[in-house]
């Protein structure tokens, strides 16, 4: 009898740590989302979510169809819910993080910027090509602090370059992001406001994530780039929480979670680009 408590003991820690290893640890259960928005969500035309769409506390969904969501949809439910407070928290611990270089009055475009993170005290302005060079490191992270708004221009864009596995790009946004006509986007948007994304506009890998206002789509293609399904339930959300309290700790400075089969979870959080 205490070889087969053992043994379910042992297969109960093997798949929390499944169900934990390719979740970003940063964002929570939001990390299975490609929309997320506080007030609603609208959309025009075909465009195509990879990742779950969820609101919360509003419950406006609109657009879809025609609309694809290739996951979940959460209207004002449990799983949105928690999805927003772990977008919170995420927002505070970037907005808390000390810069690296402050680009106050610069714009984004036609820079190079490596691993780091970056702050604007008002607002910020991509016109042309940013890149981001994560010169062949693994689980690097690229940080954007914008005190106030984001606004990508029309035909702008984001290249990441020289990647390695399980590199993220956050955009911390104060009031809310913008992305012009076919701005091709790169990373997670977490604005306290509204996210509008124009005809056309793509974000890959990444998420628009709404603290408080709505996102706004028209013919666009947003890919979290998850390489598992659906949020987990908040039940199961929480019984994750109970197994990561057993785990040894975690390291802030690439915000891998290491604990109890850290080798499984180094193994199945190796991001696909």
């Amino acid at each position: 009898m205490k070889l087969a408590r053992v043994g379910f003991l042992v297969l109960a820690l093997f798949a929390l740590t499944a169900l934990t290893a390719h979740a970003d640890n940063t964002l929570g259960s939001a990390y299975y989302f490609g929309v997320l928005a506080g007030s609603a969500v609208t959309n025009i035309g075909n465009t195509v979510i990879t990742g779950d769409l969820g609101v919360y506390p509003g419950t406006a969904i609109s657009g879809f169809p025609p609309g694809i969501v290739n996951g979940t949809i959460y209207d004002g439910d449990a799983v949105a819910m928690q999805a927003q407070t772990d977008s919170l928290t995420a927002y505070n611990y970037f907005a808390g993080l000390p810069f690296n270089q402050n680009l106050t009055g610069q714009n984004l475009g036609g820079l190079t910027l490596t691993p780091g993170v970056y702050f604007y005290s008002s607002s910020a302005q991509l016109t042309g090509t940013l890149t981001l060079n994560f010169e062949g490191m693994n689980n690097a992270n690229i940080i954007f602090q914008i005190g106030s708004a984001l606004t990508a221009g029309g035909g702008s864009s984001v290249m990441a370059i020289n990647l390695g596995t399980n590199d993220n790009v956050y955009w911390q946004v104060g009031s809310s992001a913008f992305l012009g006509t076919t701005a091709n986007f790169e990373g997670t948007i977490i604005a306290d406001q509204s996210i509008t994304l124009d005809t056309g506009a793509t974000i890959d890998c990444g998420r628009a994530l709404a603290l408080n206002g709505a996102v706004t789509m028209d013919d666009n293609t947003i890919n979290n780039c998850a390489s598992t399904g659906t949020t987990p339930e908040p039940g199961t959300i929480a019984l994750l929480a109970t197994g990561g309290a057993i785990a040894a700790g975690a390291n802030s400075s690439n915000f891998s979670f290491w604990g109890l089969g850290g080798s499984i979870t180094a193994f199945f959080r190796k991001r696909k680009r």
